[in-house]
């Protein structure tokens, strides 16, 4: 693949699923893996979708690094701003209750830091995979570490000398932060470099004080559009100065993993197909949400965040259906 189009710089780890509900951490007698992390599910629900893309991250060199390199380049990633490091690859434990609801659970025996996704190397982040590509997705779990938050603000100024635009993630998970109360403050920084802004509703209420996107937006100031996600629910967004609610799409969901990242790769998705000017204009904007909501819908209706990825034909047979 040459020239990716947006590039995905973040985490890429296995979800170790609890197989036995409503069991807390030590009382699970077995653990399924699921390939995950919200950037590399973004890179391969964007692939799925038809757009170029490439992964920026760092996994260990074991076997877990290996099956998640494999599994990027059977997808079609591009992983030339893939890094490898002693360290190991990063397993999470998730618990889930009665009803099938995740909590991220903790790492086993090893600390939070010590894997190899908080090393990433800002030195060794290729200029050129910047300099040729239109978007930057972002999370903000790598803000937790020293070396690899180095990395994210290096990440961020080549961004902005190549005019890329800038899709941030907010995705907090707590468990990986050594002090969580020190997160809110790195996070806002962070949003002054950044064009577009996902938050889940919870996140924006944590943040914000309020899950209203427009309120958000003005908050803000400089960025370009804000989504508010609610599962259930829909989204809200407020894009340039369109502003409303979505429902989300009626659909049997079997298991909800990933389906917000897929929900932000179709909106890239859109991003791409038209232009920025186009934001301006009330029924396109309803249009990409529409989209983007279809597509993580069609996540949920199987198990695995990756595997249930839908291509463009099967979003537009959806769409055309409901």
């Amino acid at each position: 693949m040459s020239n990716p189009r947006v590039l995905c710089l973040g985490e890429i780890l296995f979800d170790l699923l609890a197989d036995q509900l409503g069991r807390e951490l030590s009382t699970v007698e077995s653990w399924t893996p699921y390939p995950g992390g919200a950037p590399a599910n973004v890179a391969c629900a964007l692939v799925k979708l038809g757009v170029s893309t490439g992964f920026v991250g760092c996994v260990g060199e074991d076997e877990p690094g290996n099956a998640l390199v494999k599994l990027l380049n059977d997808i079609g990633v591009d992983t030339t701003g893939l890094q490898r490091h002693q360290a190991p690859t990063r397993q999470v434990y998730v618990v889930r209750s009665l009803t099938g609801d995740r909590t991220f659970a903790g790492f086993g025996n090893y600390d939070t830091s010590e894997f190899a996704d908080t090393r990433l190397n800002a030195k060794k982040l290729p200029p050129s995979l910047f300099e040729a590509a239109d978007i930057l997705v972002l999370g903000t779990l790598e803000l937790a570490y020293p070396e690899s938050a180095a990395s994210v603000h290096h990440a961020l100024d080549l961004a902005e000398k190549y005019d890329m635009k800038i899709v941030l993630d907010v995705n907090w998970r707590p468990v990986f932060w050594h002090n969580p109360e020190e997160a809110p403050g790195i996070i806002r920084q962070i949003f002054k470099k950044v064009d577009f802004v996902k938050l889940a509703k919870e996140e924006a209420e944590w943040l914000f004080d309020t899950s209203d996107a427009g309120a958000i937006k003005y908050r803000l100031d400089s960025v370009e559009g804000v989504l508010v996600t609610d599962g259930e629910n829909g989204c809200a967004y407020c894009l340039d100065e369109n502003e409303g609610k979505l429902p989300s799409f009626s659909v049997p969901v079997v298991d909800t993993t990933g389906a917000g990242d897929s929900f932000l790769a179709g909106f890239i998705h859109q991003l791409l197909a038209h232009s920025t000017q186009s934001l301006k204009d009330k029924e396109t904007v309803r249009d990409i949400i529409r989209y983007a909501s279809a597509v993580g819908a069609l996540t949920t209706l199987k198990p695995g965040a990756i595997a249930s990825q839908p291509t463009p034909s099967e979003v537009e047979a959806f769409l055309a259906g409901q």
